[in-house]
Formats: C-alpha cells, structure tokens, sequence
C-alpha cells in the first residue's frame, strides 16, 4: 500500500493497536493530516532527552532536598536561641518563603520557554539552582553575623524558589514532547525518577554525616557540604542539557506546520509565551491544573519532605534512623515508578491517578496509625503504603499535566499553573503541618490534612480528560516508526467502519 494515498482505508490491525490515536484524528475539524506533520521519533534522541532532563531535575532536586532533611540543624544556625519548636517553625518557614517566589519563577520562565525555546531556559535555571545552593552553604551563622544570617538565607532560598519555578514545566514539558504518543507514560515517569534519586541522594548524604559528626560539628561546618556540593552538580547538569536539540514540537511550532490537530484549531489566536492570553483563555484548565498538583504535591511534601521530620520531632527517631527508613521506601518507589508509567500508557492516566488519589483518602489514617507505633516494621509498612498510593501519582502527573495544555503555551501555562498550586499547597506543608499538630495536640494531623487533599484530588481527576496514547494539543501525533506513521495518514479514509 502507498503511505502517500490519504484515501486509502486504514488496515483494521493498525486501528487496533492504536485506538487513541486514530479516535483524534477522525475527530478533527482542521486540514488533512500529512506524513510531514508527523513526527517520527529517534530513539536513541528520545532516550537522550529522558536522561538529560531527568539528571537535571535529580539534581535540582537534590539541591532543594537538603534543606528540609536539616531543618532541625538549619533550625539551629541560623534562628535566635529558643525552644526547639519555635526554631523548627522558623526553619520550615524559611522553607515556604522559597514556594512564595516559584509563581514568579514560574510567569517568568514558562512564557520564555514558549518563545526561546525549552532547551535554553531549563539551562539557565539550572544555573540559578545551582549557584543559589551553593551559596547557602558559604552563609555564616548566626552566631557571627547575627540577624543577617536569617537574612542572607532567606534571599538565595528564594533565588532557589525562583529558578525551581521553570524547573518542573520545562523538564515535564520537554519529555512530553519528545516521546512517542503511546509512550509518553512510560518516558514521563523518568522525571520522576530523578526527583526521587534526587531525595535519595540528599537523605543519603544529609544521613552519612548525621552518622559521622556530633551534633558540634554538624551545626558547626557539616551542613555545609550538601549545598557545597551542589556546584559541580550543577555544572554536570548544565553540560547534559546544553548537549540536547529543542523539542520536535517546538520546532515544527517555530516551522510553523504544527497544525495539524484537533487542539490546534483553537490556538493559532494565541502568541507563544503571552502571559495575559495563557489567564484569559485558559483559566479553566489552569484552575484544573492546580486542583491536581494541590492534591498531589501535598502528599509529596507530606511523605518525601516532612517525614523524617515528623519522625524525630514527633516520635522521638534520631535523625538518622527516620531519614534510613525513608531512604528505605524512596528506594523501593524508584524500582516501580517506570512499571506505573507503562501502565499509565496501557490503562489511562484517570484510573492510575484516581487509585494513587482513592490511596492517600482512604489510607492515610491507617498508615499514621501504624506510622504512630514507633517500632521499625510498623512505620516501613505504614510508609509503603503512602508510598505506593503516591507512585500511582508521581509516575503519571509528568504525562498528564503537560497534556492539559496546547504546545503554543504549554511551557507557560503549566509552570503558572504548577508553581501557583506548589506555592500555596505544596511548600507549606511541612510548616502548615507543624502548625496544626501544636495546635491541636494530635500527632494524627498530617492525615487528616492528607485526605483532605485527596478529597479535592479525586474532584480534579473526575473532571479531567483522558490524554493516554493521544497526541499533544496543538501538536501532530508522534510515533516511533515510519509504519506507524503511514498508517496514520490512511486512517483519514471516510470508510464508515473505521
């Protein structure tokens, strides 16, 4: 069969294997597709982009990680002399003050990334990120230089907050649209990956010199050298992304011959990176978008953030035994996030969401009961299972949510609409946690405050659409092999069966 006659019927074999994607296409309204608006992936590129954003963002991530797992230590440094409860609200509030920012980190960078391109920006918050940790770890005590300290750590935790807020739109968006339609799930969960191995290597490292040095000697010079370590690491991540070409969506969008899908018929009104246009038109999907990531990011920041906190202050673990423990479950979450990301392509991103969503609803209260024993079997198994209501979450969220978006303003609007929700929910957990366990008395809170979140997770995902195995919107479809392409252009036959 000729690939080139657009009037051929489709082979119903290829129909099968590709429902979703033939389902958008007959549904359009806009001109024919043709085999040069298809992208047709290289793999060996696909791969290469995965690792580079997902690196990155482990880095990015290992460079904000530090700081909650020394929130007690930080605590001491940098805050007046007091009880240990006020000195951890200030630390956890220096914590939130870099969530404040990220929206404008967000407005800022997401809008360049739809007008220079991807690959440019997330190089230069990887810069920033790193520049502005390793300048933590040069800032003196507060013991020497008084209130400054405080004050010189609050400024780079916000330059942090402000370069994390183009971190997770860009490196999301940049997998989205590189990978296959039918494997976006599979490659999107990599990013996630990397922030775990991310976590990991921060409470591995923050663990190792809890276990090496005295309490003296941590609050002396051993909080230093996590965020002093943070600048070759930069400098690696700065070298893999620079390497990269630009996504094939953003430069056929720039070619000008990214318009051959349902979604594109409603966007060419807009400019790439308008920042007006993405509240106006778009406010709707944005208020969806921080619906999703208000659910999600608490429970992230509850379990991957808080924790070991909550275990040492709260339970009486020593340091090194909660951050093991979580080191322990991230571990295991890293070996199964890619097996939720194939089954997010396979199944839909809705029924993977709503499980990890029903998860943190129904078992939060269970598992902090268990959490609350004290002893090790108990808190691994009350941990796993946040973990794996988690993971059916985080192995999907890098493939939803840049699909909620149109290729023109995807960069932009997720980063608004990421980072406002972020802001408001996600970095002021741990502090609105601790706040809530002093008040009320019960060390049950960070459950209640859980399901609560999940309750409006659920809401958001009823609401949503399937976007599994589809192209992006305002996007042509992406497949891994010129059949596959072929096939997609004669699925435009008018034969009624298909």
């Amino acid at each position: 069969m000729a690939a080139s006659d657009p009037h051929q019927a489709a082979d119903p074999e290829a129909v099968k294997r590709h429902p979703a994607l033939f389902r958008a296409i007959r549904k359009r309204q806009n001109p024919r597709l043709r085999r040069t608006d298809i992208t047709v992936t290289d793999d060996q590129a696909v791969k290469r982009a995965v690792k580079a954003a997902s690196l990155g963002n482990a880095m990015e991530w290992f460079d904000f990680g530090i700081y909650s797992y020394l929130a007690v230590t930080i605590g001491h440094v940098f805050f007046p002399s007091g009880n240990d409860t006020t000195q951890l609200l200030s630390s956890f509030a220096t914590f939130a003050v870099a969530f404040l920012v990220r929206p404008l980190g967000g407005m800022f960078f997401g809008p360049m990334g739809d007008k220079i391109g991807r690959k440019k920006v997330l190089a230069l918050t990887m810069i920033l990120m790193a520049v502005s940790t390793f300048a933590i770890g040069l800032i003196p005590s507060h013991d020497v230089i008084g209130i400054w300290a405080a004050a010189l750590l609050i400024l780079f935790r916000m330059l942090q907050g402000f370069s994390t807020g183009g971190e997770y739109g860009g490196a999301s968006t940049f997998i989205a649209e590189y990978a296959p339609d039918k494997r976006r799930g599979f490659f999107g969960s990599f990013l996630e990956f990397g922030t775990l191995a991310g976590y990991v290597g921060a409470a591995g490292l923050v663990t190792l010199l809890y276990a090496l040095l005295d309490t003296g000697q941590m609050e002396s010079w051993g909080w230093r050298i996590p965020f002093l370590v943070a600048g070759p690491l930069g400098l690696v991540g700065l070298y893999l992304r620079l390497r990269l070409d630009e996504t094939p969506a953003f430069q056929k969008l720039e070619g000008g011959t990214a318009h051959a899908t349902e979604a594109a018929d409603h966007v060419e009104s807009t400019a790439k990176g308008d920042l007006a246009k993405i509240f106006r038109q778009y406010w709707p999907t944005l208020i969806l978008c921080i619906a999703l990531v208000g659910a999600y990011n608490i429970n992230v920041y509850m379990l991957l953030s808080y924790m070991p906190t909550y275990l040492s202050d709260e339970l009486g673990y020593s340091e090194t035994r909660s951050l093991l423990v979580l080191i322990a479950v991230m571990v295991f979450l890293m070996l199964v996030i890619n097996r939720f990301g194939k089954l997010s392509d396979r199944f839909g991103r809705k029924p993977l969401l709503m499980a990890g969503m029903l998860g943190f609803l129904f078992l939060s209260l269970p598992a902090f009961l268990l959490i609350r024993q004290g002893s090790i079997p108990a808190i691994v198994i009350g941990m796993l299972m946040l973990g794996l209501s988690l993971v059916c979450m985080q192995a999907t969220m890098s493939a939803a949510l840049p699909a909620l978006f149109p290729t023109n303003v995807r960069y932009g609007s997720l980063s608004v609409g990421y980072n406002l929700s972020t802001s408001l929910f996600g970095g002021t957990t741990p502090l609105v946690i601790t706040a809530l366990i002093s008040w009320s008395g019960t060390n049950l809170m960070p459950a209640y405050y859980a399901m609560a979140a999940a309750l409006v997770g659920v809401i958001a995902v009823v609401c949503m659409k399937e976007t599994a195995n589809q192209p992006l919107a305002g996007s042509p479809p992406s497949v891994e092999t010129e059949e596959e392409a072929a096939e997609l252009v004669q699925a435009q036959s008018p034969d009624p069966k298909f």
